[in-house]
């Protein structure tokens, strides 16, 4: 497993027990504690990257929110199970508003994270969403400069 997608599975981690408890727990200390059981190794970089997708996630949490409830509309927000739901967070916080990520490396990051961590149709599902938000940034001229960038190999 790569450093950068440990990052973003204690990431994901942290934001579910943060979901999971109605947002009444420090999301810092959440994280603070699963990167010292499931990851004391990574270095200050990658421990880093963790910290501004949990920091992104909360800044953009209405607007990501809302993204998920337009591309997911047979599924209310709170019906979406807490490990899909957080998962989706993480990668449409990188598909829309990490301009660093390019946008098929967030859509795939996503998939394994929810084949790793969700039910028999989570990667299905979560495929299904971004792949539709990709589709509309795409038809709408709304890519990233690193998308255009690499447009040979991303799209």
């Amino acid at each position: 497993m790569s450093n950068r997608h440990l990052a973003r599975s204690i990431a994901m981690q942290s934001l579910y027990q943060w979901d999971f408890r109605n947002q009444n727990v420090s999301l810092e200390e959440a994280l603070r504690r699963n990167l010292a059981e499931f990851a004391p190794g990574l270095d200050q970089e990658d421990q880093s990257f963790a910290v501004e997708i949990i920091e992104g996630v909360r800044k953009h949490l209405a607007e990501v929110d809302a993204i998920i409830v337009k591309y997911a509309p047979e599924w209310p927000l709170n019906q979406i199970t807490l490990v899909d739901r957080n998962v989706l967070r993480v990668g449409v916080y990188e598909l829309k508003f990490n301009q660093a990520i390019p946008s098929k490396v967030a859509i795939n990051e996503a998939i394994e994270l929810a084949k790793t961590f969700g039910g028999e149709s989570s990667g299905r599902f979560i495929n299904g969403v971004l792949g539709a938000i990709y589709k509309k940034m795409s038809e709408g001229g709304e890519l990233k400069t690193i998308d255009l960038e690499n447009k040979e190999t991303d799209g």
